[in-house]
């Protein structure tokens, strides 16, 4: 029993330290901080000073399949939106495309009827909890027309504001920390579709970053790979065409979202595969990857550009075959990250299905005229990159921070294992001590050896966290 023990950290190394600073200084960094209630997560090396024996993981969302089909399924529905929730009539409102129905609303997220008919085609829009304005609540993007509010998200007006530039494709959001809109659009870069960025305050006065994120050399060279080990594999959906020839991969849409103190964009990587025979485009296919920004100009490509939504298998009964578009940002349910998006069986419904003189769609022998439909995948909150350890010990230092509050909780899975923490000061020495923490917690209150942090309160620290057989996915401080 003891409450001042002091001990030393070892892992904080002179070398270390040294060259952190070095790299900080070199790019302008301020200080570290950790805002109480903001949960840190380890997507990208912000904060972290020092990770030894640890190792980042990927973690792709659980498919909980179809939630909404369409009513006509020669009709391929589709989404580029996130359901949001309206507080005045307690339901989640969604806005899909490709149907007549455009509005759908649930109570519970999982079982969706039409909605009111809207007097617009709204295809993405957000809640705007601080709008005093009540006709100007729901705002939504009239892609490459313009801007439109509402007070309802059923009747719209469109506003004399203008648009920003696009081709056919869009995605859009609410970032309510800050109080700014974000609104990516399709335009051409060097491997040909890429995404711009657009910011706004006030729904009026747009920012256009231009070109923020598009696809490189790395991406040609891996998309290859991916092209070949797809017709490889038979358990996958096929295209029709193929032509090596045609080979590319560039960025088709990306939703991009605030979550926990930075942007998280959601890319899909479209690997065009041969072209289609009287029809201006390509065969191919979407994988959704996973990316990262804290200013939403510099991007950075996460989880070894694996894919976050792959392709279900053919025997799977899913929609999700061939084409992947993401949703703006995820619903956050409890403990959980729902995603809405796209999911659709084939490439091209003319070349499918083909259009006869009596304007019918007919199937082509083997193919489902029930084309698409929005799924939902459901994600571990904060769970899309853990720190993880094996039996060898791993061990993560913070970069020094102001501690704002004496609760420090994680999200963590050690059922096979332990992780400890330890609060240093800033020279390396042990202020205080956790006790070990076992089991799956999606939010566990860390239990302090005698002492605690309950003292450390607006005191200059950093956090060891010491895993075996155990999964790091974030902290926070506070509530």
């Amino acid at each position: 029993m003891y409450l001042f023990r002091i001990l030393s950290c070892p892992a904080v190394t002179a070398a270390a330290l040294f060259a952190t600073a070095i790299n900080r200084a070199y790019a302008g960094a301020e200080d570290f901080h950790v805002p109480a209630g903001q949960r840190q997560l380890f997507v990208d090396d912000h904060g972290v000073a020092q990770i030894d024996n640890l190792t980042r993981h990927l973690h792709a969302p659980e498919k909980r399949g179809a939630v909404i089909r369409s009513p006509q399924p020669k009709d391929s529905i589709q989404t580029r939106t996130a359901p949001v929730w309206d507080p005045q009539e307690e339901v989640y409102k969604l806005w899909v495309l490709g149907i007549d129905e455009n509005l759908w609303q649930s109570r519970d997220g999982l079982h969706w009827t039409p909605g009111p008919e809207t007097n617009m085609r709204i295809h993405m829009a957000v809640y705007d909890p601080g709008e005093e304005d009540p006709d100007r609540r729901f705002k939504a993007p009239l892609l490459n027309k313009g801007f439109a509010a509402s007070p309802d998200g059923v009747t719209w007006t469109e506003l004399d504001v203008p648009k920003i530039q696009s081709s056919d494709e869009g995605n859009f959001s609410y970032d309510a920390e800050n109080g700014l809109f974000v609104h990516t659009v399709k335009r051409g870069g060097t491997h040909g579709r890429a995404v711009a960025l657009a910011t706004s305050r006030d729904f009026e006065t747009w920012d256009d970053y231009g070109l923020v994120f598009e696809a490189d050399d790395v991406d040609q060279q891996r998309g290859r790979k991916d092209i070949e080990a797809r017709r490889a594999d038979k358990t996958l959906e096929q295209t029709l065409y193929n032509d090596p020839a045609v080979y590319n991969v560039d960025v088709y849409n990306m939703g991009v979202f605030r979550y926990e103190g930075l942007y998280l964009g959601l890319p899909a990587m479209f690997h065009a595969t041969g072209p289609v025979p009287n029809y201006p485009n390509t065969d191919g296919f979407h994988l959704v990857e996973l990316v990262c920004s804290r200013d939403l100009k510099d991007w950075q490509r996460l989880g070894d550009r694996q894919p976050f939504i792959a392709p279900s298998r053919i025997d799977s009964g899913a929609y999700d075959l061939t084409q992947i578009l993401p949703p703006s940002a995820p619903v956050v349910r409890d403990d959980e990250l729902w995603f809405y998006y796209t999911g659709l069986k084939w490439r091209s419904t003319f070349d499918y299905f083909g259009t006869y003189p009596d304007g019918k769609h007919v199937p082509k022998a083997g193919r489902d005229r029930d084309v698409g439909a929005v799924c939902l995948a459901v994600l571990r909150r904060d769970g899309f990159i853990s720190l993880d350890a094996d039996e060898t010990e791993g061990t993560l230092l913070t970069e020094p921070f102001t501690l704002p509050a004496d609760k420090l909780l994680l999200n963590v899975d050690a059922q096979d294992g332990e992780l400890r923490v330890e609060a240093c000061d800033e020279a390396g020495q042990v202020l205080a001590e956790s006790q070990a923490i076992r089991g799956d917690h999606p939010r566990e209150e860390v239990a302090w050896q005698p002492g605690g942090i309950s003292d450390l309160s607006d005191r200059r620290v950093r956090l060891r966290f010491t895993l075996r057989n155990a999964s790091l996915y974030s902290y926070w401080l506070g509530e």
